[in-house]
């Protein structure tokens, strides 16, 4: 814009010894800058190089702008010193102060008596409460050290409404590094002009910036279990492609617990994770005076790369000290109810229909916690040679395919362990030949060969002992899979079409040649092999609905049985005891043999998907040979309205103790929210048994969410038979884009 009177005018009036009163605007060169600034006042007048001006001052240079009563400024040195209802705007900065010294040609300068406020975006987070309002400051001198740099002296900040701000930060001194942070030091944080935290250095992120290194919000609460709980974690990200947390929490009845997590992506085809978490326990004191310890420790090793030449190496390591570990010391009823520890390591190359892979295998399941009881499985090392059915004619459709491996396998239980490593080798070549007669019939069959060699055995004839002895099984196997035509009908509306699907299948199995089952030794399900001659018939209906270019399945319903022609499975079964085999187990994991029978349980699994709101699925077993259900299962999650939610779940098994443990348990989780969402936020869950008559979980969180904090309470029971029953109570203050001060974290929140 240009100015009203010209420069040279100006010099000529002061030549004249006259002064200007009326409003001007002058042009002003900053020294060696090329540009030039823009001065506007109601009075102005020029003193060698020196401007003064007056009344309804304003300069603007580039995306500055500058407004105060007075103002005096210094051409040569680029130098300005303004005072009275000072505005300084710059791009996502507002400052308004008494006086300022600044200086257009470096951009550094001094403000006294501040009141400022910095607009910075965040997005929106799921875990993270976000404001909208800007970040908020008071504070009795401001040094700006860059266009983009601050530093506040005796300040508070906040980004709640600076009126009454519910929380703020004060500070004898802090740094605003504009689009990155704000360092505090010596900080104490304030609720209401409170004071509860002192930090001697702190940083907050007011930019998006998920990454950046310091000491985390600490943690705070009282559990009946752990006492006093006082914690606190490092983050540090070296790089953009990996962090590392370090953290260690004092429990004033137990002792203290570390917890560690890496994260690393150093290449774009390989991702490493890591975490370990274990408490050094001092034990609680008995009635007796004896101290019970129940530390220990648990770890996981994460990985997953991408390496030349096709091959990938996959890995997802768990170690667990002890089943009574975990109960005392996990969070969530989820974590405690786990009893199985599964370790898995692969490294994998598949190229031209061919498969060469080594992996490791560990498995662990405990059986009591007290007395400690656990069956531990483990295949390692093993070696897997397979093929995909290829078809080495063209015109002729006949497929081979095979199956190769070797293993060193290990079993460890209560009532056998056998030595570290057991030699196991299977070769399978196999034969397909699909058939199809028109669009009525389709038949696919395959053949199968196997053989597998065991470098030790059980010997019946002393209880099941071990028996230097090697033992193979040959077994010749038919699978005929047989389609008839499928039934379908299509209903068309004007925006909505539906198909109805009917398809039956017929599947024949023959497996014979597993002479003698009880020599074997169980590692995994490949040595669940028995003779069979078997029949499986069922039939899947399903409904289909398409709007515009979607499609999605509404509705899906199987049922299927067995009949078994050899219902004793070659001499396998054992009657009155629990009998679990590959040809009981692929029908329904639940047991259901004890005695020889003709016919499995009638399965029926149905499945409603429609989508958005609605998700459900319903499962039973009808034993005929008990003429009951024996087991049954419920799944349903709903989202009616806007934020609501509910999931219900039941599941009962109602067999044989022989066979399954009886059960009978209802969860459910019914809110309203989300963790980080404003307004009321609520969630109520719950885990019992029906059989034992209690309740072995129960939690409720209830938060309030306002637009710069919130404060979230849960109440929180574990009821884990003798080894732990206890109730915790838990509070928690959310910080706007910071994140949780309080008891109830992020990973353990039931939103």
């Amino acid at each position: 814009m240009r100015c009203a009177v010209r420069l040279r005018w100006l010099y000529r009036l002061v030549w004249f010894g006259l002064v200007l009163s009326l409003p001007v605007c002058a042009q002003l060169r900053v020294p060696a800058a090329g540009e030039l600034a823009e001065l506007r006042a109601r009075q102005q007048r020029l003193e060698g190089t020196v401007y003064h001006a007056e009344g309804d001052v304003e300069i603007r240079y580039g995306d500055l702008e500058l407004r105060a009563d007075r103002l005096q400024y210094d051409t040569g040195t680029g130098e300005l010193v303004a005072d009275g209802n000072i505005r300084f705007t710059q791009q996502d900065q507002h400052l308004e102060a008494e006086t300022i010294h600044y200086n257009l040609k470096t951009g550094r300068g001094r403000l006294q008596g501040v009141r400022g406020s910095i607009r910075f975006q965040r997005e929106p987070s799921p875990v993270l409460l976000v404001s909208v309002h800007p970040l908020y400051f008071e504070a009795r001198e401001v040094e700006r050290t860059g266009t983009r740099s601050f530093v506040v002296r005796d300040a508070w900040l906040t980004v709640c409404e600076p009126e009454r701000p519910k929380w703020q930060f004060f500070a004898p001194e802090a740094r605003i590094e504009l689009g990155d942070k704000v360092v505090l030091l010596h900080a104490n944080f304030r609720i209401f002009r409170i004071p509860l935290i002192y930090l001697p250095y702190a940083t907050a992120p007011i930019a998006e910036r998920p990454r950046q290194s310091g000491f985390l919000i600490p943690t705070v609460g009282n559990k009946s279990q752990k006492g006093f709980v006082l914690g606190n974690s490092f983050y540090w990200a070296p790089a953009d492609w990996a962090d590392l947390t370090l953290g260690v929490e004092w429990m004033s009845r137990r002792g203290f617990g570390h917890l560690g997590e890496m994260r690393l992506w150093p290449w774009e085809q390989v991702r490493v994770n890591a975490s370990y978490f274990a408490v050094l326990d001092r034990g609680l004191a008995t009635l007796g005076g004896t101290r019970i310890k129940q530390g220990g420790y648990q770890s996981r090793f994460e990985l997953d790369a991408h390496l030349p030449h096709g091959w990938r190496a996959v890995a997802d390591v768990n170690q667990l000290s002890s089943l009574t570990f975990r109960l005392v010391f996990a969070e969530t009823f989820d974590q405690a109810a786990r009893s199985e520890v599964r370790s898995t390591a692969s490294l994998t190359n598949n190229f031209r229909g061919f498969s060469l892979g080594f992996a490791m295998r560990r498995y662990k399941n405990f059986l009591s916690a007290v007395p400690e009881q656990a069956v531990v499985l483990r295949t390692a090392p093993g070696a897997r040679f397979s093929s995909v059915e290829q078809a080495p004619w063209r015109r002729v459709p006949i497929y081979f395919g095979f199956h190769a491996a070797v293993d060193a396998v290990h079993r460890s239980d209560p009532l056998l362990e056998t030595p570290e490593a057991v030699q196991r080798s299977e070769l399978a070549p196999r034969v397909t030949i699909p058939l199809r007669w028109g669009p009525w019939l389709g038949v696919r069959s395959t053949v199968l060969l196997r053989t597998t060699r065991y470098s030790i055995s059980q010997d019946p004839a002393v209880g099941g002992g071990l028996s230097g002895a090697p033992v193979r099984r040959t077994t010749a196997e038919v699978t005929v899979d047989a389609r008839p035509p499928a039934l379908a009908r299509i209903w068309e509306g004007t925006r909505t079409k539906w198909k109805h699907v009917i398809a039956p299948g017929i599947v024949y199995r023959y497996v014979n040649g597993v002479n003698q089952f009880g020599r074997f030794l169980r590692f995994d399900e490949n040595d669940l092999l028995t003779d069979t001659n078997e029949v499986e018939y069922g039939i899947v209906q399903r409904l289909y609905r398409r709007s515009g270019t979607e499609t999605t399945e509404w509705l899906s319903w199987r049922v299927a049985q067995k009949y078994y022609l050899d219902k004793t499975f070659g001499g396998a079964l054992v009657p009155g005891r629990r009998n679990v085999f590959a040809a009981l187990y692929s029908i329904t994991p639940f047991a259901f043999a004890d005695q020889p029978r003709r016919f499995s349980p009638l399965v029926s699994d149905l499945k409603v998907t429609p989508g958005g709101a609605y998700d459900a699925q319903f499962r039973v077993d009808y034993d005929p040979t008990r003429r009951k259900l024996t087991a049954v299962g419920t799944l349903v999650k709903l989202r009616p309205r806007g934020e609501a939610f509910l999931t219900l779940a039941h599941f009962a098994t109602r067999a044989d103790p022989v066979l399954q443990p009886l059960s009978n348990q209802i969860r459910a989780l019914v809110g309203y929210g989300e963790l980080a969402r404003r307004g009321f936020n609520f969630a109520f869950g719950l885990s019992y048994d029906v059989n034992r008559d209690f309740f072995q979980n129960t939690v409720v969180q209830v938060s309030y969410n306002g637009a710069c904090c919130g404060i979230g309470f849960e109440y929180r029971r574990l009821a884990l038979g003798p080894v732990r029953s206890d109730n915790q109570f838990r509070v928690s203050l959310l910080i706007a884009n910071l994140g949780t001060v309080g008891t109830v974290r992020r990973r353990e929140t039931i939103f």
